[in-house]
C-alpha cells in the first residue's frame, strides 16, 4: 500500500511516522508514505504557488501548475501497473470520514493524497484531476495535512499485524464486529482507585457474564450518545431479544 502526499508542509509529517504503534507499518514499508511539496515545482525564485483570486475577497489560491507538475511527478514515480492511484482531495464538500469508508481504504492499493492550504485550490486543478474527496466533518481545518494524518492513522492500523492484537481493532467503536454500536467502558488495576471499584461482572471470571455485561454497556452508551446508531441496528436486524430487552428495561434511564 502506498500513498503519496502532496502538502506545503511535509515536516508535520515526520513525528506522526515514526511515533506510536503504527510507526512499524511505515519503517517496514507494509504503508509506503512519500511526501512531495509542490513548491518544489514552483517557477521563479521565489517558487511561488499560490496567487490571489479572481473576482476579489479575502486569501490566496493555491495555483494548478505547480500542482500539475508535481502530480506528474508522483504519477512518474509510482511503478505498479493498472489504473492510475486515485487522487484525494480533504475538503467540506467532501465523503465524511467514517468506519465503512476508512474501511474500504484500508482494502485499496492507496492513493496520492492532496492537502490544500489558504482558501483553497484552482477549481481547473480539481476538475481535472481529483477523483475523490473526504471530510472530517462539518468545520475547517488550516489545511487538509490533519485530514490526511487522520487517513493515514486509520487506514493503517487495519493492516494485518500492525496492532499488537490482531483482532483488536474488531472491538473499535463503529465496527460491524460490534453490530456498529459504541465500544463499551475499560478498566484495569487497581480493583478500587480512588473509592470507585471495578464493575464486580469483570471480576466475576465468567466469561459468559463478562460478554453479556460489555454488551449492554455498548447498547446503553451507543442508546445514550448516538440513538441513531441503535436505530439502524435494529433496522438490519442485529439486536437480539436480550438487547431490546436491556432497552426497554433502561428507556428511562437513557
Amino acid at each position: 500500500m502506498r500513498f503519496d502526499i502532496i502538502t506545503l508542509f511535509p515536516e508535520l509529517f515526520a513525528p506522526f511516522l515514526e511515533s506510536g504503534v503504527t510507526r512499524r507499518a511505515y519503517a517496514s514499508g507494509q504503508v509506503a508514505v512519500h511526501l512531495w511539496n509542490p513548491r518544489d515545482y514552483a517557477q521563479g525564485n521565489y517558487r511561488r504557488v499560490d496567487d490571489r483570486p479572481f473576482g476579489g475577497g479575502p486569501g490566496m489560491v493555491m495555483m494548478a501548475e505547480p500542482l500539475q507538475l508535481c502530480l506528474e511527478a508522483i504519477r512518474a514515480a509510482r511503478t505498479e501497473g493498472g489504473a492510475p492511484a486515485p487522487v484525494v482531495l480533504f475538503s467540506p464538500i467532501g465523503q465524511t470520514l467514517k468506519h465503512e469508508v476508512v474501511a474500504d481504504w484500508a482494502e485499496s492499493q492507496g492513493a496520492i493524497l492532496l492537502c490544500g492550504r489558504y482558501e483553497g485550490i484552482d477549481q481547473r486543478f480539481i476538475d481535472q484531476h481529483v477523483t475523490h474527496q473526504l471530510s472530517l466533518g462539518d468545520f475547517v481545518l488550516s489545511g487538509g495535512e490533519l485530514a490526511a494524518l487522520v487517513l493515514l492513522d486509520a487506514v493503517t492500523r487495519l493492516q494485518p499485524g500492525v496492532l499488537n492484537d490482531a483482532g483488536s481493532f474488531q472491538q473499535d467503536s463503529f465496527n460491524p464486529a460490534l453490530d456498529g454500536l459504541l465500544d463499551c467502558p475499560h478498566y484495569t488495576r487497581p480493583e478500587v482507585w480512588q473509592g470507585q471499584s471495578v464493575p464486580p461482572e469483570l471480576l466475576s471470571g465468567h466469561h459468559g457474564n463478562i460478554e453479556r455485561w460489555r454488551r449492554d454497556q455498548r447498547l446503553r452508551i451507543t442508546a445514550q450518545y448516538r440513538p441513531e446508531l441503535i436505530a439502524q441496528a435494529r433496522a438490519q436486524g442485529l439486536l437480539n431479544a436480550k438487547d431490546e430487552g436491556f432497552l426497554a428495561k433502561n428507556a428511562s434511564q437513557l
